[in-house]
């Protein structure tokens, strides 16, 4: 009798992936991660209103909830930390090209 191994794909443990033509749905957000700096970013979300941030927290709980609009947004402001942190910039809050600063070799960063 053959038997998986134990260190096999399950089902069970996968994480939920959908995609549906340009929407892809990637499942829950997890509890992985330091709890601080979860806490942190939906209580930085808590109380915006304007700017990309307040606009996808307003977007989302029109259609999911208030709270499922402020984790999506602390998990959007997480990402702009982290580029922001890589790349010394963030790109997408750059209001035109000419707002990025430019590297000696003259090409915007």
């Amino acid at each position: 009798m053959v038997r998986p191994q134990p260190g096999g794909v399950n089902q069970s443990r996968r994480p939920r992936h959908r995609e549906s033509d340009t929407k892809v749905h990637r499942g829950r957000i997890t509890k992985q991660g330091n709890h601080l700096v979860r806490w942190a970013a939906v209580e930085a979300v808590q109380r915006l209103h304007g700017g990309p941030l307040g606009s996808t927290r307003a977007r989302v709980a029109e259609r999911r909830g208030a709270n499922i609009a402020k984790v999506a947004a602390a998990r959007k402001l997480l990402t702009l930390v982290f580029y922001g942190m890589r790349d010394g910039q963030i790109r997408c809050l750059a209001k035109s090209p000419g707002d990025l600063p430019v590297t000696p070799a003259g090409r915007a960063a």
